[in-house]
């Protein structure tokens, strides 16, 4: 899941996961070259991070799942990379 809150031309975006039965959650998106940038884990299972990002600009990004498994997020767009995978398409 997505929340954004735009203040002019920046915006604080949340990405939350759903429960997921694993260790470590690391985001990787278009905003910083797909660096990964490991999220929070809350005490019922969902990950989340908060990211300030420039607004009026479309991102791809992902989640990796231990270090091994993509997904996607499927409450947004999603589109297909070079690659083969799907990544999730965030819109401010």
């Amino acid at each position: 899941m997505v929340k954004i809150a735009k203040k002019g031309n920046k915006a604080w975006v949340t990405f939350t996961t759903p429960v997921l039965e694993c260790e470590k959650v690391e985001i990787k998106g278009s905003w910083n070259d797909w660096q990964p940038e490991e999220m929070k884990k809350k005490k019922n299972g969902e990950f989340y991070i908060r990211k300030y990002l420039p607004a009026n600009q479309t991102y791809e990004f992902g989640y990796l799942i231990d270090g091994n498994k993509w997904i996607w997020d499927d409450t947004v767009e999603t589109v297909y990379s070079p690659f083969g995978s799907k990544n999730s398409v965030l819109k401010i």
